[in-house]
């Protein structure tokens, strides 16, 4: 049974494409006493309130992560919370560089400054590949991220609140997905454009990356990133999974985008364990009294996770039964 069982949870960003997921992983498998939806658009609360025929165990807050006070009052009596909000667009940030800050940066202070005074018992924080040796001022933003929710739990030593963070791929399906995209492309008969012909990612479902959250949740200490292992992709396979035989043109790398994706780095790789179909970086210093898990494997000298390297990737047939799932 998971500890989120009949708990009160916090989402933030609630009503994007994970926080919807999550929520209604949550009404179907957790009986939340509380589900509390903490985002800034009243519209989006609108629509996704439709989505569940307004559930008495769901509660709707308007707020941004940027208000500490609003997040201190939603926060009142919360258990557990999902930080999901963030802005997430990698060109979008190179031009509204600090507009990401605000957001991304003290945003996710102000979520870990008011989980310690309320005593929220545990914080999961997603991340993102792009934080793993950043290019980009969005991946910038989430390393620093990343690094605020470990040192949270030196602040919060003395209290019970303790605060993780997960990071993975992109997400299939996932609001800005350029499934959609190749798939309009397509329809209208059009060629598809590849960043780069050689590009490769890592792709995770959002039934996936929920799963993955919820266990996170029952196997934190406090202070751990968690990466799940899953499969890369060629994004030359995946347009072609979408479209077969559809012409594809590459129109190169964009502002802040890499060539393949890294979750690990090799100077991350030195603190990594291999726990089951995970791995898990510890933190540098864990004065709060973190222990490693005893059934980690330390992983060898060297060790990095790029997309590029992967040991396990999806084939064409792969993706095509994923996107027969209606992602």
């Amino acid at each position: 049974m998971s500890v989120l069982q009949e708990s009160d949870i916090l989402v933030t960003g609630g009503t994007g494409s994970f926080g919807k997921a999550f929520v209604r992983y949550a009404l179907e498998n957790l009986n939340p006493r509380r589900l509390i939806i903490f985002s800034r658009d009243e519209l989006k609360q609108y629509e996704v309130r439709q989505l569940f025929n307004d559930d008495r165990r769901l509660r709707w807050f308007i707020g941004d992560v940027r208000d500490e006070q609003r997040l201190l009052r939603a926060m009142h009596n919360v258990d557990y919370v999902v930080h999901a909000a963030a802005l997430k667009q990698v060109d979008t940030a190179e031009y509204n560089p600090f507009e990401f800050v605000k957001t991304n940066v003290m945003g996710s202070q102000n979520v870990i400054e008011a989980a310690i005074d309320t005593g929220v018992k545990k914080v999961v924080a997603l991340s993102t590949d792009k934080a793993s040796s950043p290019i980009n001022l969005y991946g910038a933003t989430k390393l620093t991220a990343d690094k605020l929710f470990v040192s949270g739990n030196h602040y919060a030593a003395a209290y019970e609140s303790r605060f993780s963070v997960v990071r993975y791929g992109n997400v299939m399906g996932s609001r800005g997905s350029v499934i959609p995209f190749f798939r309009s492309l397509a329809e209208a008969g059009q060629s598809l454009p590849i960043t780069d012909l050689r590009c490769t990612r890592f792709f995770i479902t959002l039934p996936q990356a929920v799963k993955f959250v919820v266990d996170s949740f029952d196997m934190m200490q406090g202070g751990e990133l968690y990466v799940p292992r899953i499969p890369s992709m060629k994004i030359t396979d995946l347009a072609q999974a979408i479209a077969p035989g559809a012409a594809m043109h590459d129109v190169g790398l964009r502002p802040g985008e890499k060539l393949h994706e890294e979750m690990i780095s090799p100077e991350e790789g030195r603190r990594a364990l291999r726990v089951g179909e995970r791995y898990v970086l510890q933190p540098d210093l864990g004065t709060w009294g973190y222990e490693p898990p005893a059934d980690g494997k330390l992983m060898e000298p060297g060790f990095a996770y790029r997309s590029d390297s992967n040991d396990e990737w999806f084939t064409r047939d792969d993706i095509t039964r994923i996107l027969e799932q209606d992602i």
